[in-house]
């Protein structure tokens, strides 16, 4: 198929009305119209409502009641409050409480082990993740060739509780899957 010359082509004399110039737009339109509608409608129906409720007064009360006061009321209705067969709120207020004496049992010192790897630079790249969030750590070099993994633990801690808060700071840093394990 042959290309066609759109350039040679003859153009279209006749002007466009709108040819650089944006349609005017309507003044009223529909939704316009629907607003103003309801508008209308919800004003003219509060004004019948406050037109129709103009006259009404408040009925008198009939002078037949009597008034009691709240005082009154209350002595007339109210039993004598009951005698309590219970002694659970003295003996509370006397009662002493006896401290037992309990030992806090240390297991052990603790690590916290947060990778095992292969190479030397992954164990590396670990311990200076470690260490800028704060926390000093170790790598552990393989005891044997059969066990060809660099460790790379924290420690020891005296307790759980010291390693189990420096678990929650590196999982904060994004150095998660650590463990806490005995030192040995």
């Amino acid at each position: 198929m042959a290309h066609q010359d759109y350039v040679s082509r003859p153009k279209n004399n006749k002007k466009s009305p709108y040819k650089g110039k944006t349609p005017p737009e309507p003044i009223f339109t529909l939704k316009f119209k629907l607003i103003l509608l309801l508008s209308l409608t919800l004003i003219g129906g509060f004004g019948y409502a406050l037109w129709t409720i103009k006259d009404n007064k408040p009925q008198p009360l009939p002078e037949k009641t009597k008034t009691v006061s709240l005082k009154d009321a209350t002595e007339k209705s109210l039993p004598t409050p009951p005698k309590e067969k219970w002694t659970y709120v003295d003996d509370l207020r006397s009662k002493e409480v006896e401290v037992g004496q309990y030992e806090v049992k240390n297991k052990g010192p603790y690590k916290l082990q947060c990778g095992s790897f292969r190479t030397k630079k992954q164990a590396e790249v670990l311990k200076a993740n470690i260490a800028f969030a704060g926390l000093s750590s170790q790598v552990g070099a393989p005891k044997s060739k059969q066990n060809l993994y660099y460790k790379v633990f924290l420690g020891p801690y005296d307790r759980k509780r010291e390693a189990e808060k420096d678990k929650h700071k590196l999982k904060s840093n994004n150095v998660n899957r650590c463990i806490i394990m005995y030192w040995k």
